[in-house]
């Protein structure tokens, strides 16, 4: 049972992976020990969203993430 925690952008590059499995069911507290220090300080930034199950989620701390799921981490958007 686990759920895949996809990095996106620089936070694959913090992270060290593109994707990394955690046991299920993951909550926004697993969630921040399965990703390191580095990546669970950027995801407390408000810029920075996260999507689960395919969708973004509005209240990212009220994550719950069920087997077979995956949970994307998305930096947030720059250009212009």
């Amino acid at each position: 049972m686990a759920v895949r925690i996809v990095f996106l952008g620089p936070l694959r590059d913090l992270a060290g992976e593109d994707v990394r499995e955690a046991p299920a069911p993951l909550d926004w507290a697993g969630l921040l020990e399965a990703v390191g220090d580095d990546v669970a300080g950027q995801l407390q930034h408000e810029r920075v969203h996260i999507a689960c199950a395919g969708r973004v989620l509005t209240d990212k701390t009220a994550l719950r993430a069920q087997d077979g799921e995956e949970v994307a981490l998305l930096p947030p958007v720059s250009g212009g």
